[in-house]
C-alpha cells in the first residue's frame, strides 16, 4: 500500500494569476521544480508544501489530496 499525492498547485496558481516562475520565486525554488510538481513527477518536501500553501493563504491539506493507491 502506498499513498499518492494529487496536487492542486496549478489550479491555485492560475486562480491567482501567477506564472510558474513567480510561484517558484515566492517559495525559493527553480521554475522547473514547480513544473515537476504540477506534472506529478515530484513530491514536495513538507517545508515546500507549507511554503506553497502560505503563498495561496490555504492549508497543506487543502492544497494536496492524499489518495490510497488501492482506492484508484
Amino acid at each position: 500500500m502506498s499513498v499518492l499525492l494529487k496536487t492542486k498547485i496549478k489550479s491555485y496558481r492560475e486562480k491567482n494569476l501567477m506564472t510558474q516562475g513567480e510561484l517558484a520565486k515566492s517559495v525559493g525554488v527553480r521554475r522547473e521544480t514547480i513544473v515537476h510538481l504540477e506534472n506529478g513527477r515530484y513530491n514536495p518536501s513538507l517545508k515546500l508544501a507549507m511554503d506553497i500553501a502560505k503563498v495561496f493563504d490555504t492549508t497543506v491539506e487543502e492544497l494536496f489530496e492524499f489518495i490510497e493507491e488501492n482506492d484508484i
